[in-house]
């Protein structure tokens, strides 16, 4: 079986041979990656992905369209301004004191998407500027890298022609975004695909078309921080949920209904897991709550509020244990030092047959490789890493691979766009190879044992974790 089929039948059997080795090296030659192992061959399951997460799906409350609506494609024309200012290279100019929408007004009189929709080479023309002090950034590069691979155009020195060319490109993959989606996951050699969704995901749709054609390849875990907030009763997320569950939350039973409720319709949806962004507003430190110490609405204190989304947080531990789900938690990034994973081990030992998932990592990465070593329902998943910066995944690898077992970690990508999904494993593949090749000088392992261990972090222990997908079978 070769490439191509892989994606749709889940099964890859591979063999290695100096031709399929030289064909990788050419490659690797062509792309600049320093690789002694034939890594774009092997398979990259993307384990925590958000595309479709940019401005041309809309938003709705509480996040993106595309993350709480099943099938939703573009509202509009998607241009390249979409997936280059996305919401995290736009979050790095907002973060480094940039309005790039202040700055679009004023050269060209619109804001920042309708730039793009407006008159593309002018736009980026405007946005060069403001862009370079960030061209070596990941975020930049990771698109840039995914572009370059997809479109075959370099951005950074594109000219106004060749920009137009890409735009026009981009816009017509996105008319039909589910087709653009199966056939770049060829291209790049991604097997399965796992993105992280809002409740309403599972009853809301674009279409019944579109829904069951995302869903054909798209796994989900149920986001669970949507939740922390609903002790306001003023909420329309609230009377939405409410809605959906069929049950009205004003006390811990009634909550109890609610989350059972939502977690059964998510399960029918084929839910494999649930996610929670808490780091970014608190430390991680969830204490089990009694019932009687809880206030479920009402004006609640800092304290109070703490004390509901802890509660909270251990009913659907609760429900992960019983369906044996995966819990993904974002940790680190932002909010320093408070979204430290230490505390987590406390969820993990009381929960034993949920597997928490370690999001980023990034910079505790001494401490997650700690709990991926020592507490067995604990793994790392480095997405994100090549995003924020391709050298934190390098310091991580070259850390956890003498010291964490090779069976705890995974590669997913963590992007706003398939492209920028491409860019991230190209970083990563090539990060790989390096990494292992540097363990390989004192642990004395053969070429192909480096390349059974980098089809593992790239696929096979995604595969385990969450269930789906079928592992890579080596034939050497």
């Amino acid at each position: 079986m070769n490439r191509r089929t892989f994606v749709g039948s889940g099964l890859f059997v591979w063999g290695v041979s100096r031709f399929a080795a030289a064909a990788a090296a050419d490659q690797a030659h062509n792309d600049n990656m320093r690789m002694d192992l034939p890594l774009p061959d092997i398979p990259n399951f993307c384990t925590h992905e958000h595309w479709g997460s940019i401005a041309s799906f809309g938003h709705v409350p509480g996040g993106f369209r595309a993350d709480a609506v099943a099938g939703a494609a573009p509202q509009r024309r998607t241009t390249l301004i979409d997936i280059l200012v996305d919401p995290y290279l736009g979050g790095c100019l907002h973060a480094a004191g940039v309005d790039a929408d202040a700055i679009m007004r004023r050269n060209l009189g619109v804001d920042v998407s309708q730039a793009g929709l407006n008159d593309i080479a002018a736009a980026m023309s405007a946005l060069r500027p403001i862009l370079k002090p960030h061209q070596l950034t990941g975020t930049y590069q990771c698109i840039r890298k995914g572009i370059l691979k997809a479109y075959a155009v370099d951005i950074s020195t594109a000219d106004a022609n060749a920009t137009g060319r890409l735009d026009a490109t981009i816009g017509r993959n996105y008319q039909n975004v589910f087709a653009w989606y199966k056939r770049l996951m060829q291209q790049a050699n991604f097997s399965e695909l796992i993105r992280p969704v809002h409740p309403e995901y599972y009853i809301e749709k674009d279409s019944d078309e579109s829904a069951a054609t995302e869903r054909s390849f798209t796994h989900t875990v149920m986001r669970i921080d949507p939740f922390m907030d609903l002790w306001k009763k003023d909420s329309a997320r609230r009377r939405r949920l409410t809605e959906m569950a069929g049950v009205e939350p004003t006390d811990a039973t009634s909550w109890r209904h609610f989350l059972d409720s939502i977690f059964q319709t998510a399960a029918e949806g084929g839910a494999l897991g649930i996610k929670q962004l808490q780091a970014y507003s608190r430390d991680l430190n969830f204490q089990p709550r009694n019932d009687s110490t809880v206030r479920f609405s009402g004006d609640l204190n800092a304290d109070e509020a703490r004390t509901f989304e802890d509660w909270v947080v251990h009913e659907c531990c609760k429900r992960a244990h019983d369906r044996r789900w995966v819990h993904q938690v974002h940790l680190g990034t932002h909010n320093l030092p408070h979204s430290n994973p230490l505390a987590l081990q406390h969820l993990a030992r009381r929960y034993g047959r949920q597997k928490i998932v370690m999001l980023h990592c990034w910079p505790f990465i001494d401490e997650s490789g700690w709990l991926a070593r020592h507490v067995s329902n604990m793994y790392i998943d480095t997405c994100w890493q090549p995003v924020l910066n391709p050298e934190f995944l390098r310091k991580s690898l070259r850390l956890w691979l003498n010291y964490v077992p090779a069976d705890k970690i995974s590669m997913g990508n963590d992007a706003t766009s398939i492209e920028m999904a491409l860019g991230s494993s190209y970083f990563g593949r090539s990060i790989l190879s390096e990494a292992l090749q540097y363990v390989s000088d004192t642990a004395g392992l053969t070429k192909n044992a480096r390349l059974q261990i980098a089809s593992d972090i790239l696929h096979n222990n995604a595969v385990d974790i969450y269930g789906v997908g079928k592992r890579l079978e080596m034939r050497v």
